[in-house]
């Protein structure tokens, strides 16, 4: 896996063997496992917890419905908990840093639950107050935008492990939605989501799949 910091110019994702060419670009977004701080519901930005161990298990896991798909790229959030699945999932060789897919910094907000949130900001709304000391709304769909612009020229299938608050804002923006409108988009933790194209609108943004914690749907590109 390259380092942390790696330059944010142009992917150029890899034809593997098997992939056809030209093959209609997927992103299969896959968050991390479960932690300590998502099982209590504390917001989890910058902290580098580890998987639990029914977190690792979930990664493995994720292994299976993955196989037999050949991903021409492998990007991984600099977090622990993101990084750890993408090996658990037997995706960890190759795999490339990216800062973009790290998840919202929390800033003053880090390791509080919403409802103690709410004792200091009783109306307080991530997608429209963003935190204190961290990052605004604005601030995230930034970063959406700038990885799907360098994402979106690639053919295959691309592999993107990441968080719960971010792939909610990059599904948004997929489709062209205010990032906002994530609040809408539940996604479980070692879940598995398809951003696409139309078949039939080939420039058409699509949700192919979305929050799947099975292998139901999920097929090769």
């Amino acid at each position: 896996m390259s380092p942390p910091g790696r330059p944010k110019g142009e992917f150029r994702s890899a034809q593997q063997e098997g992939t056809p060419v030209g093959a209609p670009l997927q992103i299969y977004f896959i968050r991390h496992g479960e932690t300590a701080w998502s099982l209590t519901g504390q917001h989890t930005g910058r902290t580098d917890l580890p998987l639990t161990p029914n977190g690792e298990a979930m990664a493995r896991e994720l292994a299976t419905t993955l196989k037999g798909i050949t991903f021409s790229l492998v990007l991984t959030s600099p977090r622990l908990r993101a990084r750890t699945t993408c090996d658990l999932a037997g995706l960890g060789t190759g795999a490339q840093t990216e800062p973009d897919l790290a998840e919202w910094d929390y800033g003053k907000y880090e390791g509080l639950r919403t409802t103690e949130i709410h004792q200091l900001h009783p109306h307080w709304d991530v997608w429209e107050d963003g935190c204190p000391g961290g990052e605004m709304p604005a601030d995230v769909c930034a970063r959406a935008d700038h990885l799907i612009a360098r994402l979106r020229d690639l053919t295959g299938a691309v592999a993107l492990f990441s968080h719960g608050q971010f792939g909610r804002a990059l599904a948004a923006r997929w489709i062209g939605l205010p990032a906002a409108q994530g609040q809408h988009f539940a996604i479980a933790s070692a879940s598995i989501g398809i951003l696409g194209f139309e078949t039939d609108h080939p420039h058409r943004r699509v949700i192919s799949l979305w929050n799947s914690t099975g292998s139901s749907g999920v097929r090769a590109a």
